[in-house]
């Protein structure tokens, strides 16, 4: 059968029909004599909007002191009436700071410590020549019980003064340098007598392991002093694991601390 050719009528009808859908697709009107512009075409935006930044986490602070046990009015300097102080959990402040934040009134904000014989210590060491091969010993025990050294020396055997280095050790805990002290000489006892002479410390010559705990639960030691001839390498890793690992806690104990940092004050000049 033959193939059926479309007539003229039909291509008219269809020529009409697409020049009618070109003009239905163009812009209504457009201006007199102006060139045709190109269809614009939409743009949809798929990407989705970027998330707001959080909001910067709002400290219930304005100064941060709590890297020091014993506050000064030197460190309440510039802080204006109504601020609020961060300070450490067991820190204490001097006549005239506690003058300062009385007349300011100044809102002390306690820092919560870290709790627990794993939480990680700033420990500051310090030892004489005779206490320095032990010294040693006890800075990689310290470290493979995760906490952080300062080591105020001494560095060899040579023969050096121990007050010097006791006193380094205990000043650094005082000023808030480190949150607990070591030092060891031949005896732990003249260490210890030196450590005593500074503010804010409470340093125990312990030679076993239930000194050791007692001087930290009872007493609330800060300062720990060893004898390196009266101890051997194996004792002093379990008088230290011990001492690190007591605390304070008890508040028949506190009450009796605070009566020896109250009778320490009475001498202070």
């Amino acid at each position: 059968m033959a193939e059926e050719r479309p007539t003229e009528s039909t291509r008219d009808r269809v020529r009409a029909l697409v020049r009618e859908v070109l003009q239905n697709a163009s812009p209504a009107e457009e201006e007199a004599g102006a060139p045709p512009q190109p269809a614009l075409a939409r743009v949809v935006n798929v990407a989705p909007a970027p998330a707001p930044k959080p909001a910067e986490a709002q400290k219930d602070y304005d100064q941060d002191e709590s890297s020091k046990n014993v506050l000064t009015e030197d460190d309440l300097r510039g802080l204006p009436e109504g601020s609020r102080l961060r300070i450490a959990e067991g820190a204490r402040l001097t006549p005239l700071a506690a003058d300062i934040v009385r007349e300011r009134r100044i809102e002390l904000v306690r820092r919560v410590p870290r709790r627990g014989p794993r939480a990680e210590k700033i420990i500051a060491v310090g030892a004489d020549h005779g206490g320095f091969p032990l010294k040693e010993e006890l800075k990689v025990f310290l470290a493979e019980l995760g906490h952080r050294v300062r080591d105020f020396g001494t560095n060899s055997t040579d023969a050096v003064d121990y007050p010097d280095f006791a006193h380094a050790v205990a000043r650094a805990v005082s000023e808030g340098e480190a949150d607990l002290g070591i030092v060891i000489d031949g005896a732990g006892v003249g260490s210890c007598m030196t450590a005593n002479k500074v503010p804010g410390v409470r340093a125990a010559a312990c030679y076993s392991v239930r000194v050791a705990v007692n001087s930290r639960e009872h007493n609330g030691a800060n300062v720990l002093t060893l004898g390196s001839g009266t101890i051997n390498a194996a004792e002093m890793r379990d008088i230290v694991r011990a001492w690190l690992s007591a605390d304070l806690t008890e508040d028949r104990h506190k009450r009796r601390v605070a009566k020896i940092d109250a009778v320490e004050r009475q001498y202070r000049t």
